[in-house]
């Protein structure tokens, strides 16, 4: 009778990961990427759930095809997924632990890939690349400006996280359509580059102006309430008139080939009970920016006119 042989887990098991990857490309001292869960909606003002969107976009990535029809494979460079980020009630300490640990993974030379969660949290991890990046700008994908100086009480909440991303850095905003008086008048007087949904739709898939709007070094952080709640209803605040998923993939594909994407973030799905069809495309969105940023950073061949899709 032969001995067993103990291992550190159980057989024919798999960690919750993203994409449900095998364990050799998942591992944190070789991957090219972290994905950061952050579930926190601590300062939501309308309807609650987004804390449960981190969890919802992993659990999809398992059923996802890992060949992208623009892209091709490239999980073989290598994406590892940490754990949540433990959540507290204040705003402004959330901000802070969400710098911290995407500090800790900038200090490896990873790309943190954050997923959330309520916008708030952007100007966290906005924080810590800004360190990292000297020239660096975000492209914001959202239906709302969020440039309030204070909201609900602090200056923290998800209304205000553009606010405090432009104070650290410049930022370009796309597919806005839903802003206060005084944000309207803000932009017309600081004269920040802004392309709402309808502006963009008008550029009829040249997006070069936007791309050129930005600085070398490109986050991007994409509020899920940037596309049509026809296409994804699962958000707390859907505004109607939105982009829908070849804009949005598009102008990111222009900004990698002339930008480098640095880092992303994906904000604000709240999952709806029996509809997926919001977690999965969350879910997409998160590994095609994946591989545009590595196309960005001259790690993954530009798409091939030949492909099979």
């Amino acid at each position: 009778m032969s001995e067993r042989v103990i291992t550190d887990r159980p057989p024919h098991t798999v960690d919750f990961c993203f994409g449900g990857l095998d364990e050799s490309l998942t591992r944190l001292s070789t991957a090219h990427a972290v994905v950061l869960p952050v579930p926190y909606d601590g300062t939501v003002s309308y309807m609650s759930g987004s804390r449960l969107g981190p969890r919802a976009i992993l659990t999809a990535s398992q059923s996802m095809e890992l060949y992208d029809e623009e892209l091709g494979a490239f999980y073989e460079h290598g994406i590892h997924t940490l754990p949540d980020v433990e959540v507290v009630a204040d705003p402004r300490a959330m901000v802070d632990r969400v710098e911290e640990a995407v500090a800790w993974g900038l200090d490896l030379d990873k790309m943190v890939i954050t997923l959330g969660g309520e916008h708030s949290i952007t100007s966290g991890s906005v924080r810590a690349y800004a360190k990292k990046y000297k020239n660096l700008s975000v492209l914001q994908f959202d239906a709302h400006g969020d440039l309030r100086d204070e909201f609900h009480g602090t200056p923290y909440s998800h209304a205000c996280v553009m606010r405090r991303v432009r104070e650290i850095v410049p930022a370009v905003q796309v597919g806005i359509r839903s802003i206060s008086e005084e944000e309207a008048a803000l932009i017309a007087e600081k004269k920040w580059p802004m392309w709402s949904a309808r502006r963009t739709r008008s550029m009829k898939g040249d997006y070069s102006a936007i791309a050129e709007a930005l600085t070398e070094d490109v986050y991007v952080t994409v509020d899920l309430d940037c596309f049509d709640p026809a296409t994804v209803p699962g958000v707390g605040t859907p505004e109607p008139g939105g982009l829908d998923w070849y804009e949005v993939t598009e102008i990111i594909a222009q900004v990698a080939r002339k930008r480098r994407i640095v880092g992303f973030d994906i904000m604000e799905l709240m999952p709806l009970a029996g509809q997926v069809r919001s977690d999965f495309l969350a879910a997409r969105l998160t590994y095609r920016l994946w591989g545009w940023a590595l196309v960005s950073q001259g790690k993954l061949k530009p798409p091939d006119p030949n492909r099979p899709l």
